[in-house]
């Protein structure tokens, strides 16, 4: 057996076991899941792999649209009984680079439009599962990821600086898990996605108190900073100035 298909789960737990393997990816929004004891979230950046007879929990959260797999091993090649074997000896939660998210969408588009095709339906999920198995298991396959941009990541900073910004935000805007994310921003910009967040929030600050005569807690607020005193302290340990120092500096 071997069926791809598009579903939304529904916020309801549920708890089953089925003696097929199935693959679990998000098209859009996330689910929680519980494998054999083993729990993890299916997002963008993430997907989850259930062994056949494993035990498992999950449930969707809020509004989602998963691409699922489910596989028999009956009447399987030789090779793709090892395929199947290395991929579902035990379940796992995957992080998704930006090449598999971008092949995700279009595999998930052309059963939205053509599902009722078997022919097409197999096809696709052949190629998802290949090209998941080809990242987790081939030793020759590049490891390397493109070059972040920079320049889209500072444009979303600069949209959004007046609130809490989460690194894993930071990271869906790059295509990119949370973990390969803050390494890859670490090696590029000298800073972890943290410090260069508070730096951005600092410079601004400091533009504002040098050029506008916004009162502080209206800049501590359209910067980000949680209070007037949090940007204060701030300021006062990474620059070395008061806010009233730097505005009354030339």
């Amino acid at each position: 057996m071997f069926s791809t298909r598009l579903i939304r789960l529904d916020d309801q737990a549920h708890i089953h076991a089925h003696d097929h393997h199935q693959l679990v990816l998000s098209l859009s929004g996330r689910a929680e899941f519980e494998v054999n004891g083993r729990g993890g979230e299916v997002c963008r950046m993430r997907a989850c792999l259930v062994p056949g007879d494993a035990d498992h929990e999950f449930a969707g959260m809020g509004d989602n649209r998963m691409l699922i797999i489910d596989l028999d091993e009956q009447h399987s090649s030789a090779q793709d009984l090892e395929l199947l074997g290395h991929l579902f000896d035990t379940p796992r939660y995957p992080a998704l680079d930006a090449d598999f998210q971008n092949l995700l969408s279009y595999a998930g588009a052309e059963l939205a439009r053509y599902g009722s095709d078997p022919l097409l339906a197999r096809a696709l999920g052949g190629l998802l599962l290949r090209a998941l198995h080809l990242r987790l298991f081939d030793e020759a396959a590049p490891r390397s990821i493109g070059p972040l941009d920079v320049g889209r990541l500072d444009a979303y900073i600069d949209q959004h600086l007046a609130r809490r910004i989460h690194v894993a935000e930071l990271a869906q805007v790059a295509c990119l898990s949370p973990s390969h994310f803050h390494a890859q921003f670490k090696d590029s910009v000298g800073l972890t996605p943290h410090q260069y967040l508070l730096k951005t929030r600092l410079d601004r600050a400091a533009r504002l108190l040098r050029e506008s005569p916004l009162p502080l807690i209206r800049i501590a607020e359209e910067c980000g900073f949680s209070s007037q005193s949090a940007l204060t302290t701030a300021m006062r340990r990474y620059l070395g100035l008061t806010p009233k120092r730097l505005r009354g500096a030339d």
